[in-house]
């Protein structure tokens, strides 16, 4: 049986298919760095996927999602603590609750040992900074410059462009 991390937790629940609640300190790291010694400065600055290394059993934990209602990953929440040790409280997700292998949902941050902690929610203004003039109405999907560019590129159903046609003509 895994270890359980919940006790102190005051993380949300959702519902999830092998949810459990999660509590756990450790240190920030770049993913990459950690498995193939690529390692560059402050974490890959929010290009690459950052997780968690365990103080408990030293174990990887993949950062899949922040606290907020998109599934856009953690990666804006954790850079800040590049290389740094954290308190974290969360979700650990997976198809089994005895299975180690689960991602891990941040709902709260703090440096190791403070008291306040912060909400893992910095995913809409860090992308806001990243797109600007893309202010609008709508979902922010509608107007991330990257998501438009693939959709003129391969089509809203990502089997390019005459299959979207047929497609839309079809069931119209």
């Amino acid at each position: 049986m895994a270890e359980d991390f919940s006790n102190g937790s005051n993380a949300s629940t959702f519902g999830l298919s092998g949810e459990q609640k999660a509590t756990f300190s450790g240190k920030v790291v770049d993913i990459l760095c950690e498995l193939s010694g690529d390692c560059p400065e402050n974490c890959g600055d929010g290009k690459r996927n950052l997780g968690i290394v365990r103080d408990a059993d030293n174990a990887l934990v993949m950062v899949s999602k922040n606290a907020q209602f998109e599934f856009n990953g953690g990666t804006d929440d954790l850079l800040p603590y590049c290389n740094k040790a954290v308190d974290v409280d969360g979700l650990l997700i997976g198809e089994d609750p005895g299975v180690k292998a689960k991602v891990y949902m941040l709902q709260l941050i703090r440096h190791k040992g403070e008291t306040e902690w912060s909400k893992a929610e910095r995913w809409g203004e860090a992308w806001k900074k990243r797109n600007p003039g893309a202010d609008g109405e709508g979902p922010w999907y509608r107007r991330d410059r990257r998501v438009t560019k693939q959709i003129d590129k391969e089509g809203y159903l990502g089997l390019g462009l005459e299959i979207d046609k047929k497609w839309i003509a079809e069931n119209q």
